[in-house]
């Protein structure tokens, strides 16, 4: 049973030609792939596999792809950037594009600040999640937890 959402890229185009893309999503995926853009599938319908990168939405028949393992960010997450010593810009931003460098092996951000997308690209340990919630560790002292066994005073007379 496969687990979605999940990630990946296309970096070729198959060879069988368009056939593999659902018709009305053929002008959508000639502008996706081939890249190196990471693609998010997020479910599968019996037929179709339902990919989406950023608003766009497409399907595909099931076909080769180069699978990525997710680093917890995703287009359209809020982010901050963390600075080291006064290299960098400290900045909140949201995620636009992820791309894949197989050289590095590493999946690269592009963010937008206001209305300006930045041309410098990130990676993870540059970024920090806004979302991200604290978690409460689970107490270490074991607490009495009060039982009634049904005795006691009763309020019968009102």
């Amino acid at each position: 049973m496969m687990t979605f959402p999940q990630y990946g890229l296309m970096p070729r185009w198959p060879e069988n030609g368009q056939g593999f893309i659902h018709p009305d999503d053929v002008s959508i995926v000639s502008r996706l792939i081939p890249s190196e853009r990471v693609l998010r599938r997020n479910s599968f319908d019996g037929r179709y596999y339902h990919y989406t990168y950023g608003e766009f939405a497409f399907r595909l028949l099931p076909c080769m792809w180069l699978p990525i393992t997710a680093e917890g960010l995703d287009i359209g997450d809020e982010v901050e950037t963390l600075g080291v010593g006064m290299e960098r810009d400290l900045f909140v931003g949201v995620i636009t594009g992820m791309y894949y460098v197989r050289r590095k092996g590493r999946i690269l951000y592009r963010l937008r600040r206001a209305e300006q997308t930045q041309r410098r690209l990130y990676l993870r340990e540059h970024l920090r999640l806004l979302s991200e919630k604290q978690v409460v560790r689970p107490g270490e002292i074991e607490h009495p937890t009060p039982t009634w066994n049904g005795s006691g005073d009763r309020i019968t007379d009102w």
